[in-house]
């Protein structure tokens, strides 16, 4: 920055003004001192900036599957709700692992961001407790963990799941399979709990862990254990056990119903469209940047539960009628 001033012919205080925004004393020694920095090359010293400011304008983001269409959508809004309002986001993919996420914390943590967004990989709270005693900002998005009492951003199914239960036994389903997600993660044991109950005994539940191996390979169990309805409890699942219907050359919804918790574009498109349960990712994304940038400001925001809907497209046969 003094070389700046040196070669426009100003002070570093003015230069220093230029950076930040503000009115310099005139708009001649502004366009001089933005002509040195062109000339030079000059970048602003992001870590020396920090430890001046405490602020390094910058938002932690660690998602549970960048593959998954779902987070990298949520990541998106995340991003475009921070950089209206002059942050940056760094991200890390936790790849559904425990270990993982710790590092991408600890990492993000050690770059000073000035708050997190963490979908947590499972329900432990230690990362969570971890986290909040070193008073960096905290933010929860889809998932949760127990006992925790920083914000939460998400969306509820409840209501959803219960429609498709009863569309199903309605259209005389008795052996409805249910591909879950993990029971230690609270999305997949709260989605479980929901649409079991709402299905009373006629629900199979084999449990997957989000990736789509594991839709595929609870889609053969239950097949073969004579389901004739499906229902995969997220959206790489459901990719997985749409592989294993039509590998077995099966008719949907002739000879088999399907359904997926998310929705993708390209389901729509597909002959039958897959009936889904949305859910709102780009205003879950852009809510929980809202209430990290609050939690940041001095506020306490309060928790987000939107509301995911049941979206009937074809895939369910006469349960859609």
């Amino acid at each position: 920055m003094k070389d700046v001033a040196q070669h426009a012919g100003v002070s570093t205080a003015t230069v220093s003004r230029v950076l930040n925004g503000h009115a310099a004393p005139t708009p001649e020694t502004r366009e001089r001192v933005l002509a040195a920095i062109e000339e030079l090359g000059y970048r602003p010293n992001a870590l020396a900036r920090s430890l001046r400011t405490t602020s390094t304008q910058t938002l932690g983001l660690v998602i549970s599957d960048l593959l998954n269409p779902f987070f990298a959508e949520i990541a998106r809004a995340v991003e475009d709700e921070a950089r209206s309002h002059g942050y940056c986001v760094v991200i890390g993919n936790a790849d559904e692992s425990a270990e993982q996420e710790a590092t991408y914390v600890r990492t993000l943590l050690d770059r000073r961001v000035d708050g997190l967004l963490l979908c947590p990989a499972t329900d432990d709270p230690s990362l969570v407790r971890e986290v909040s005693a070193g008073g960096v900002p905290l933010v929860l998005l889809d998932r949760t963990v127990r006992g925790a009492t920083c914000p939460v951003v998400r969306a509820d199914g409840s209501e959803a799941l219960t429609a498709l239960a009863r569309r199903l036994v309605g259209a005389g389903h008795t052996r409805i399979g249910v591909i879950a997600g993990p029971p230690n993660t609270s999305t997949g044991r709260e989605r479980t709990d929901v649409l079991t109950g709402a299905l009373g005994g006629l629900a199979q539940v084999v449990h997957g862990d989000f990736r789509q191996e594991s839709g595929s390979q609870a889609a053969a169990r239950l097949l073969d254990d004579g389901a004739t309805a499906l229902i995969a409890m997220d959206n790489l699942m459901g990719l997985g056990a749409l592989g294993e219907v039509r590998a077995r050359g099966l008719q949907i919804p002739h000879d088999i119903a399907f359904a997926v918790f998310d929705d993708q574009p390209w389901f729509p498109l597909l002959d039958p469209p897959i009936t889904v349960i949305a859910q709102p990712t780009v205003e879950m994304g852009k809510a929980a940047a809202r209430s990290l940038l609050a939690l940041i400001d001095g506020r306490q925001p309060d928790d987000v539960r939107l509301t995911a809907k049941l979206v009937l497209r074809g895939s369910l046969g006469e349960a859609e009628l």
